[in-house]
């Protein structure tokens, strides 16, 4: 009979947060999968687990995931861990779990702390609705065009950004998506936690400011107030939607759904009236 495979969470910062259930699967278990067996270690140290490890990350993830999902068919218990918070979430694991579905290994879920998630509570920003969006792309050409498809969703964004790109991404944000709600929290459940709240440009210039920039840091960008054009003449509801913060061809490409008609179609009213 096949083991099971459990998909723990770990803490993101703080070693207290963690469930009684986790240190006692992570005990139990046959085998523990770690991103960083190193990282891991010091997790499994201040509990006293002696659990044996196996490393599985990206650059490993295809010769390690057959050997995982033997010892499960083999009747192995099996912990998946990230080096910090809920696997698969911006993490390795899919290829895991997807496995032992396909397999038929019952798959169990150990809740507990995700960064997205202490990011979302303690921001402020409306929670009824949510878009995670993971890394945004290193290079600026490819995150403004991530963010400008965003610019009509009615739910608060949620990055994962990296220190030396952080001033960079807000003030993208700031390009694609206008002078909306933002709060920024950067080590999250650590000694230096510290939540910042404002616009973009805001909160960017008060990481300029401070010359070194270090930690790991969540995004969250509230929602846009997206005015009701549908009643108004083409020209003037492009208008108030620029107007609004968004982008001029996002705009365009809204009016033009709104109404049944191509981008072509609009483009070109548009273009008529701008040269009356």
């Amino acid at each position: 009979m096949p083991g099971c495979l459990y998909i723990v969470s770990t803490p993101i910062g703080n070693l207290e947060d963690i469930t009684y259930r986790a240190v006692r699967i992570l005990k139990e278990v046959d085998w523990i999968a770690c991103e960083d067996t190193r990282t891991t270690g010091h997790l499994l140290h201040h509990y006293g687990i002696t659990t044996k490890t196996v490393s599985y990350h990206e650059h490993n993830e295809a010769q390690r995931a057959p050997e995982i999902f033997a010892r499960l068919q083999a009747g192995e218990s099996v912990a998946l861990v990230s080096d910090a918070g809920t696997p698969l979430l911006s993490d390795p694991g899919f290829r895991i779990v997807r496995g032992a579905a396909h397999f038929g290994v019952r798959i169990e879920a150990i809740p507990g702390p995700s960064a997205l998630l202490a990011g979302l509570v303690c921001s402020g920003l409306p929670t009824d609705q949510f878009h995670f969006g993971g890394f945004l792309p290193p290079k600026q050409g490819a995150r403004l065009r991530i963010l400008e498809s965003f610019a009509h969703e009615q739910a608060t964004l949620i990055f994962y950004e990296a220190p030396h790109r952080i001033v960079e991404c807000l003030h993208d944000i700031a390009t694609a998506l206008g002078a909306r709600d933002v709060c920024v929290g950067r080590e999250l459940t650590k000694l230096h936690e510290e939540v910042l709240r404002g616009t973009a440009t805001e909160i960017a210039a008060q990481l300029e400011s401070r010359g070194s920039i270090r930690g790991e840091f969540v995004v969250l960008v509230g929602k846009g107030d997206v005015p009701v054009v549908t009643e108004l003449p083409v020209e003037e509801a492009i208008t108030l939607l620029m107007e609004a913060g968004i982008p001029r061809m996002d705009a365009i490409k809204t009016v033009a759904k709104e109404r049944g008609l191509s981008k072509r179609e609009v483009y070109k009213l548009v273009s008529i009236k701008d040269a009356e």
